[in-house]
């Protein structure tokens, strides 16, 4: 049994989605990351960087792991499931992997962050809206060759994806990328990924974190 401490986030639905698509039983635990229910010692003792999603393996000694990129490797290592096992293989995977992690993720949640704050700083929204437009182009361009960003379906497909799909909270706009679109909707249209992408649901938000409920009292 998987643990899963996760919100509805860009980075919070990769870990449901991989879960539901390797059908690995898992079971949620909703963090309210606007209560700061992620900065609570409990979890901290899981994650120490505070971050959501988190979770812990109870089938290897309660092993927890913290950084979304570093548990979709390590579910996709356990179930054997959307990682290649050749040297080639794996490391294209890891590749695009890393590339959500370095450069979607983080130019696409800043230009989200400058975007919506009441000060505009033109140079600011610009600067992050320019760069994840030029990185939206990089993944449009490789799936002009490539059916999925590692030529079969994987863990990096699902990392980038919960980013394309929340693209427009950032405010960000892209004239016409048809094959990231055709990708995007291909993968939306997956039965486990649209699971994935409402956990956790509105009973599991009610439920929340039981440090949560001891914090409230």
């Amino acid at each position: 049994m998987i643990d899963l401490y996760t919100l509805g986030t860009p980075n919070g639905v990769k870990a449901s989605i991989a879960l539901e698509e390797m059908a690995l039983p898992y079971r949620v635990t909703a963090i309210n990351i606007m209560n700061g229910d992620q900065h609570h010692p409990d979890f901290r003792a899981i994650n120490p960087n505070g971050k959501i999603p988190a979770i812990i393996d109870r089938d290897n000694d309660d092993f927890a792991v913290f950084e979304s990129g570093a548990i979709l490797i390590y579910l996709a290592e356990k179930s054997g499931q959307l990682m290649p096992t050749d040297d080639k293989g794996r490391s294209t995977v890891i590749q695009w992997l890393m590339f959500q992690m370095g450069g979607l993720g983080p130019m696409q949640g800043q230009a989200g962050w400058w975007n919506r704050q009441e000060e505009k700083i033109p140079k600011a929204i610009e600067r992050y809206a320019n760069e994840t437009r030029r990185i939206l182009e990089v993944m449009d361009a490789r799936l002009k060759d490539v059916a999925y960003l590692a030529g079969d379906y994987s863990i990096a497909d699902i990392a980038c994806f919960g980013w394309v799909w929340a693209r427009d909270y950032a405010g960000v706009s892209v004239d016409d990328p048809p094959h990231l679109s055709r990708w995007h909707d291909a993968i939306a249209a997956r039965p486990a990924v649209q699971r994935g992408l409402v956990i956790p649901t509105d009973e599991q938000k009610n439920i929340g974190a039981p440090w949560a409920a001891k914090a409230a009292e």
